[in-house]
């Protein structure tokens, strides 16, 4: 019989000959490799202890395996790590909020930060009750598309040059498209439920949605120019190599983060929940742990729009004359909650607007500023000057 330490290794997940990433380390494939080395060893070498020289021991730690395992583990990490992110996020609104309001906002566990799980867990144990005359197909199918969608473009958000999933030419292009499933599915979960308030809901949703995701596609047309690219890591890099977009695009960043408020449906762009009007918007026949996952759906998409704000005009993971490997991971997620920050302290401040104000916004105001930034980058790129 072998000792354990035959069997639960740590070697370099490199130089497995199934390694998909190319030269480039990931680390959450690391951390799922290592995972699997030591649990995987464990259990071959507790095989080998109950049948020595079996066959299943040496195949549980082999090279194919392994790569398997180290892959599903890698999506749980990338997950695992979004999910504590948006914990965080409610947590900081929620206390960010009670100072603004004089109040001591969330009390339950460690700084309150436990309050989140116990409504995660209050949810969980409600009833789920689904209309009697709604449509059950689009009711179930628009709310999972919705749910799924979010938490996917989320984990498409690299933290770092080596915390991915996936290194896509055309990655910017891709979460565009994903964040844009989330409106027809809006659409249809407010019609599908019968229910004259989930629709005026969801309709109103979709019309702010389409309204705001229009400037912010020229936005990322402006930032693909002028990087060169759709890639994150090369327009990371060409803004540590050059200069971070704020500055020669202090207008799309503006435009930005107003569209992407917008899109989170968050105040004062809530119009499609609107509670003193509509009682709960387009969500409000979900009940149970669907209204929990919708909720949290919605930081998740607000999660994405501050990742790509700090993606696309504040250098990723990059600081100014700082090596790019000093905590690239912390450096990006301390950006993305200061832009955060700033959406909360808008909800905090401003009241919602009417639904032509809103309108108005995105078509007559945003979209020109949107494209007079597309303009300035045009003449820059044209002029050589970046």
């Amino acid at each position: 019989m072998a000792p354990i330490s035959n069997w639960v290794t740590f070697a370099n997940p490199m130089d497995n000959p199934l390694y998909q990433f190319g030269a480039v380390y990931n680390l959450p494939y690391d951390v799922g490799y290592k995972i699997w080395q030591l649990l995987g060893g464990l259990i071959a070498w507790l095989l080998d202890v109950l049948v020595p020289g079996n066959g299943v021991s040496l195949w549980l730690v082999g090279n194919a395996v392994s790569n398997a395992l180290a892959l599903v583990l890698m999506i749980i990490v990338v997950f695992a790590v979004c999910f504590i992110v948006n914990l965080t996020m409610i947590w900081i609104e929620r206390k960010v909020l009670g100072r603004l309001m004089d109040r001591r906002a969330t009390r339950i566990g460690p700084l309150g930060y436990l309050q989140c799980l116990g409504d995660g867990l209050k949810t969980f144990l409600k009833e789920h009750i689904v209309p009697d005359k709604a449509d059950t197909k689009g009711y179930m199918w628009a709310v999972s598309i919705i749910i799924g969608s979010s938490v996917l473009v989320a984990g498409m958000i690299p933290l770092s040059y080596r915390f991915f999933l996936a290194d896509y030419g055309s990655g910017l292009l891709i979460i565009f498209g994903l964040f844009s499933i989330a409106p027809f599915m809006i659409l249809v979960a407010g019609w599908s439920q019968n229910n004259k308030y989930a629709l005026l809901g969801g309709m109103r949703a979709a019309a702010q949605m389409i309204s705001y995701e229009v400037p912010m596609l020229v936005v990322f047309a402006s930032v693909a120019l002028m990087a060169g690219s759709f890639n994150i890591n090369e327009i990371v890099g060409y803004q540590n190599d050059n200069v971070w977009f704020i500055v020669p695009q202090i207008i799309g960043f503006v435009v930005f983060m107003i569209a992407a408020t917008a899109e989170a449906e968050r105040i004062p762009f809530d119009l499609p929940e609107a509670e003193a009007e509509l009682v709960e918007g387009w969500q409000t026949e979900y009940g149970g742990m669907k209204w929990g996952l919708i909720m949290l759906s919605d930081y998740f998409r607000g999660y994405v729009a501050c990742a790509l704000g700090a993606i696309m005009f504040l250098g990723g993971w990059t600081l100014p004359f700082v090596d790019d490997s000093f905590l690239p991971e912390i450096v990006f997620l301390l950006k993305v909650i200061l832009l955060f920050f700033i959406m909360v302290w808008t909800r905090g401040t401003l009241c919602r607007i009417r639904t032509d104000q809103i309108l108005n916004i995105g078509w007559k105001i945003l979209l020109p500023l949107a494209v007079l930034n597309l303009f300035v980058v045009v003449v820059l790129k044209v002029g050589g000057l970046v």
